[in-house]
């Protein structure tokens, strides 16, 4: 099994390539994203601490965390901000560690994917056999974030600013994936990669 890190800046297109890849092959795929709000439900490792952290304010009545409360609370105040992922980002590091052992164990994918705004950032690529880039050019990105979230220019400004440059996602990682033109040339680009680990995984319990 190759597990792969799929990394790009916002709007590029990340969860739809994702999804193509998980409908053709023997694959599992881990969002980040997804794996944060699993950590903040009650029982797993995040819950306690961030009611500790944040108060009982942040809950609904059933008991789950509501995320409209918390972003509200954390995003007006930088520190809290700031010790929130400090709770958060190891959780969800730990998550996915103990995924990709669990998936090597068991031998039954191909591939494993893990996608991550700050896969660079947070230090996944000592957890993943390699990192992929998923570029596309930026006028592209500004256009599907208008659309697909009706953001601002100003909004969509400040995120470009936030996030690494394209030449600081090409330097941390090995593969890069252009999808700003078609989708079937984007997905003409992944097939030959998987097929070609695929060939040569064929090829190596073949020799021995």
């Amino acid at each position: 099994m190759k597990v792969i890190g799929m990394t790009g800046g916002v709007g590029a297109g990340k969860s739809q390539i994702l999804s193509y890849i998980k409908q053709k092959y023997n694959s599992r795929i881990i969002m980040a994203d997804e794996v944060a709000h699993l950590v903040k439900e009650p029982g797993q490792a995040c819950y306690e601490k961030l009611i500790v952290l944040l108060g009982k304010e942040i809950l609904e009545a059933d008991g789950q965390i509501h995320r409209g409360k918390m972003a509200e609370k954390i995003f007006a105040d930088k520190e809290l901000l700031y010790q929130v992922n400090a709770i958060i980002h190891p959780a969800v590091k730990e998550y996915i560690t103990e995924a990709i052992a669990h998936e090597r164990k068991d031998q039954k994918l191909d591939f494993l994917f893990i996608e991550a705004a700050l896969l660079i950032e947070g230090g996944y690529g000592a957890v993943v056999d390699e990192m992929w880039y998923l570029y596309t050019a930026e006028e592209i990105r500004r256009e599907r974030l208008k659309e697909a979230r009706n953001y601002s220019d100003e909004k969509i400004d400040q995120i470009l600013k936030s996030q690494l440059s394209d030449e600081e996602f090409r330097s941390a990682c090995s593969v890069t994936i252009d999808n700003s033109g078609m989708l079937e040339q984007t997905y003409q680009q992944i097939d030959k990669k998987l097929e070609e680990y695929l060939w040569n995984k064929e090829k190596n319990m073949q020799n021995v």
